[in-house]
């Protein structure tokens, strides 16, 4: 039986986490590592709650460091469903840095990444459609599905690569 659409805000969280010492540099940078853990867990989660079930990472997109984040930094990755396929899913996190004393935020990092759907026996199921509701999310919609056929194209040319 196939399940019925699901909108976007149905799957949409954010995680956060307090920055401290042990997370950061001696110049007290938060570690990429870190981030990017932050927003693989974010990205999973979502993926879970639309497809309520286990699921796994396929790729990481497009993961850019555009300014770094300091220890005492609040760290919020907001992460939202942009596609939905028979089996994967691309989610769209964007990572936020709020310094809680002064209140104010910047966007510090954005990530695509992609899961597949697992069943109790680890194989590949499908997932819910994905139903777009706002100009905004089919605009996404149709970047990730672009994005998409190029993951597609390069699995393809990698292939014939190693054979």
């Amino acid at each position: 039986m196939t399940e019925p659409p699901k909108t976007i805000p149905e799957s949409r969280l954010t995680l956060s986490a307090l920055m401290g010492p042990q997370d950061a540099n001696p110049q007290g940078n938060v570690h990429g590592g870190i981030i990017m853990k932050m927003a693989d867990e974010a990205g999973a989660l979502t993926a879970m709650r639309h497809a309520r079930t286990q699921v796994v990472t396929v790729a990481i997109d497009s993961m850019t460091f555009v300014e770094p984040i300091s220890v005492g930094d609040l760290v919020l990755c907001d992460a939202e469903l942009t596609y939905a396929g028979r089996t994967s899913m691309e989610v769209r996190v964007e990572v936020r840095a709020e310094n809680p004393l002064h209140g104010t935020s910047r966007v510090t990092n954005r990530a695509y990444l992609v899961y597949v759907a697992l069943d109790p026996n680890g194989h590949p199921t499908p997932v819910p459609p994905l139903l777009y509701r706002t100009p905004l999310e089919e605009s996404r919609a149709r970047e990730a599905q672009e994005r998409q056929n190029f993951r597609k194209h390069q699995q393809s040319r990698e292939r014939k690569e190693t054979e």
